[in-house]
């Protein structure tokens, strides 16, 4: 994909994000390498309902700033995912309300924050661990999240958000909402008692349909 493709594919994805209220105001980053190790990421203060693929910043592979707007403040997020993935080919960070909301639960298990509720949960998440708060643009966050990024693709940041990393900006695209929606209906469940897939069943999914990143 050339540089000038993946601008356009960024802004289409953050505007359909945008408005499907998977984020809001100028709140979330995406960002997506190119098959020279540059990077692209959104600009730091954008709106993901308004990008202007042109502005969007372009990023050597040690994060320093080539062309574009000022990146964004959270860009250390993405750089952590990268140098931990060396697979992944994009990252997807969301402050969408029902995993903000499941990210602020004192109840949750910080290693595996989400039951396997579905399938497809399982397939496009796994398991998903809980960043300890840190405050915004905190670089301590990017240590943070890399000493889970190791063995982790998806996490959720303590009162904060999803960092989701993916192969491509698809295949990250579709986790962030996979999570998003699995949120939503652990909420909505409100701890009733509820059938969640076994171990069994996990592991079989696991190995027929290993992680996209």
């Amino acid at each position: 994909m050339t540089e000038d493709s993946l601008r356009d594919r960024i802004a289409t994805v953050a505007r359909s994000l945008y408005d499907r209220g998977l984020t809001h105001g100028s709140t979330g980053n995406i960002s997506a390498r190119l098959p020279d190790g540059r990077w692209l990421v959104t600009p730091t203060g954008s709106s993901f309902g308004s990008l202007d693929p042109v502005r969007i910043s372009l990023l050597d592979e040690a994060g320093t700033l080539l062309a574009g707007d000022r990146p964004s403040k959270e860009t250390f997020l993405h750089r952590a995912m990268y140098r931990e993935r060396p697979r992944a080919g994009a990252v997807v960070h969301l402050h969408s309300t029902h995993s903000v909301a499941v990210s602020v639960l004192a109840d949750v298990d910080p290693a595996d924050v989400l039951p396997p509720l579905t399938a497809y949960y399982v397939m496009r998440i796994g398991t998903l661990p809980l960043v300890p708060y840190h405050p915004p643009g905190d670089p301590a966050l990017a240590d943070a999240v890399a000493a889970f990024a190791t063995r982790h693709h998806a996490v959720l940041l303590a009162n904060h958000g999803p960092v989701v990393a993916g192969s491509s900006l698809e295949a990250a695209t579709d986790a962030v909402e996979e999570l998003e929606a699995t949120a939503r209906l652990f909420l909505t469940l409100n701890g009733r008692a509820c059938r969640c897939l076994g171990c069994d069943e996990v592991e079989t999914l696991r190995s027929r349909f290993p992680v996209d990143c």
